[in-house]
């Protein structure tokens, strides 16, 4: 999922993302632009996958913050470079809030924001998707090589989420953001 804020029009597909923070963000960034030349991707986790929905944005919106009401923010390492085997999609691991992400996003997908979604979820940044098969050992050379460059911490917080819309030019457009509980993380 590329996010933007970019200009299109609309579609029904929603998801709710946490982006990274700087400077870690920037530098996944351009890492992904390097994998992907195109690619207008912010840094992000994504807590709930793209979705059609059957109720209003708005509607969607008030009941994912109800749902987010007691989660406190989420510590989050990234790993190593792996690879999803039926996609192809080049991903950095989460290490450490793996469980928690697990949790947040089994209590939004549910009542009318449920959707079986085609893979379970699993955590993880995703870095480039959409490859050609022969490119994607090279992409994960590319990947490991830059990742093993980063000497800044590895980590942050998931403590805001946000709730994007894609457009049939598939670019993702913020629509409602919001901070996690103010309680001490663990």
């Amino acid at each position: 999922m590329d996010c933007c804020n970019g200009e299109g029009s609309p579609i029904n597909s929603f998801a709710l993302v946490s982006y990274l923070p700087q400077p870690l963000a920037g530098f996944l960034d351009r890492l992904r632009i390097e994998l992907v030349a195109h690619c207008a991707a912010k840094a992000h986790v994504t807590i709930l996958p793209p979705r059609p929905l059957l109720i209003s944005p708005d509607e969607a919106w008030r009941e994912l913050v109800d749902g987010v009401h007691d989660f406190p923010p989420i510590r989050v390492e990234l790993g190593r470079v792996e690879v999803f085997p039926v996609t192809q999609v080049l991903y950095l691991s989460i290490t450490a809030g793996h469980a928690e992400l697990r949790q947040l996003h089994q209590a939004l997908n549910r009542g009318r924001l449920r959707f079986a979604e085609p893979f379970p979820y699993h955590p993880h940044l995703t870095l480039a998707q959409d490859l050609e098969p022969h490119q994607v050992a090279a992409g994960v050379d590319l990947a490991s090589a830059r990742w093993s460059e980063w000497t800044q911490p590895r980590s942050f917080l998931v403590d805001r989420l946000t709730f994007v819309q894609n457009t049939l030019e598939n670019r993702w457009t913020d629509l409602h953001g919001c901070a996690l509980s103010d309680r001490v993380a663990i």
